[in-house]
Parts: structure tokens; sequence; C-alpha cells
């Protein structure tokens, strides 16, 4: 008894730590798509209504979905470096447009005037850009864990959670938002305890974040909308809709720079 024990009990660690299908959404086409209409939302939300908070609420659904995409991706990926490779690639790319887009802009991306020296003042632009950290740096942290965990490279699984740990308050979702992700990996092939486990630390995250909202004598803040997102993605459904795999890439750059030229274009002289 106490080996069959033993034995499920190892199975049972094997298929969190290294899970080779997943049991739960599997509809990535319905996914990308609620992330990215949801994000679009939100953004235009805080950029183009004046942080309309309706808008700001229905745009707290986009983050658990693309964390939940994320943490499937590695699974279905036939190449997870190549993975990773396109995300940090995107993250190169689109880190101005965010700053840009989403006014995270600060007088050090301005220094150094073009037409006094346009390569030092490109290259300043760049480097200062990256005060505020687009989402997409959370993320392709979050893969370098899966990546190594998968790799079974536990000490570089663990130096690279501690190394989000340590800088994690200046990322976009914190640490907090790595650690979701790392929670829906885990579960991918269960999902009740998905659906119970994720919510759980939704809803405990949302609590310590702030005090916005309250329900039954409980504070949370606007993190807790993001609760519906989390059971769809726990939701055992097949792959019945499909979208482009650039879709998702093209959409995340193509959204900023289109808030960037309405954002400015709506901003009194």
């Amino acid at each position: 008894m106490s080996d069959t024990f033993r034995k499920k009990a190892g199975d049972c660690i094997e298929s969190i730590l290294m899970p080779t299908t997943v049991r739960t959404n599997r509809c990535d086409g319905l996914l990308h798509l609620i992330a990215c209409l949801t994000m679009l939302i939100d953004h235009s939300g805080k950029i183009l209504f004046g942080n309309m908070e309706l808008m700001r609420i229905i745009g707290r659904l986009a983050f658990p979905v693309f964390a939940y995409s994320l943490a499937s991706g590695v699974v279905f990926t036939k190449d997870s470096k190549k993975y990773l490779t396109r995300i940090v690639l995107l993250a190169l790319i689109c880190q101005p447009f965010y700053a840009l887009g989403l006014a995270h802009t600060n007088p050090a991306m301005y220094s150094v005037p073009f037409h006094v020296n346009p390569l030092l003042s490109v290259l300043t632009f760049y480097i200062s850009c990256w005060q505020v950290p687009s989402i997409l740096l959370s993320l392709s942290l979050a893969i370098g864990i899966l990546i190594a965990l998968r790799e079974r490279n536990y000490i570089l699984a663990i130096g690279i959670y501690v190394l989000c740990e340590r800088f994690g308050s200046s990322f976009d979702y914190g640490i907090g938002g790595i650690r979701l992700i790392l929670l829906f990996y885990f579960l991918l092939e269960h999902p009740i305890l998905m659906a119970v486990f994720c919510s759980a630390y939704l809803i405990s995250w949302s609590h310590r974040l702030g005090k916005a909202y309250s329900f039954f004598g409980i504070t949370f803040n606007m993190e807790i909308f993001a609760l519906p997102s989390v059971l769809l993605c726990a939701l055992p459904m097949p792959r019945f809709f499909r979208l482009p795999r650039w879709f998702s890439y093209l959409f995340y750059p193509a959204h900023l720079i289109l808030l960037w030229i309405l954002g400015s274009g709506i901003k009194p002289n």
C-alpha cells in the first residue's frame, strides 16, 4: 500500500512540475481574442476616456487570460526556447510604444535633443523608456522559470524566481502576476484544483493590493473583477476556434501605436 501511495504521490508531483498535456481550457484562439479585446478596452479607458472605471474593470479580465495562455503555451509549443525568444523580442520592440501609448514617459527620455546628437538621443530615449517595463518583461521572466523547470534545472528556476521577488515591485503586475502564471502552469492537468486554488489566490492577492472595493465587509482592489477569467481558464473546453499565430504578436504593438496616436490627438494644446 505504501509503495502504491508513493507512486501515486510521485506521479502527482510529476504532473504538477512537468505537465505533458492541458486538461483545462484548450481553446487558445478564444482566450487570445478575449484577452486582446479586454486589454484594448482597459488601455482605451485609461488613455482616451480619463481612466473610465467601467472600462478599467472590464480590462481586469485580460491579465489572467494572458497568464494562463502563456503557461499552457509552454506545454503546447514544440520549441519553448523559440517561444521565449519571440516574447523577448516582442518586449524589446514594444517597450517604447508601451511608454508612449500608455503615458509612462519620463523627462530622462527627452533629456538629449535629437538635433544635438541623434544617436545618443535615440539610445537615451530607449534606455529611459524602461523605467516602467511592460507586462512582456514579467511574461518573459515567467517563461524562463517554466523552461528551467521543464528542463529540471531547478537552481536556475529558483534563481530567476528570487530575482523576481527582489525586483518584482517594478514589474507590471509585480511578483503577484508571476506567481499566478506559475500556479496556472502547475495545475494545467487539474481543472478543479485550478478553479479552486487560482480563484483563492486571486481573491487573496486583490485583498492585499488595496481597499478600493468592499464585498461582505472585506476590501479588495480592482483585480477582484478578474475572477471570471480565472474560472474561464480552468474550464475544460476543447479547441473549436483558432486565430492566426501572428494575431496576438501584432495586436499588442498595433494597439499601443493606435492609442499613442489617438491619445496625442485629444490632448489639449
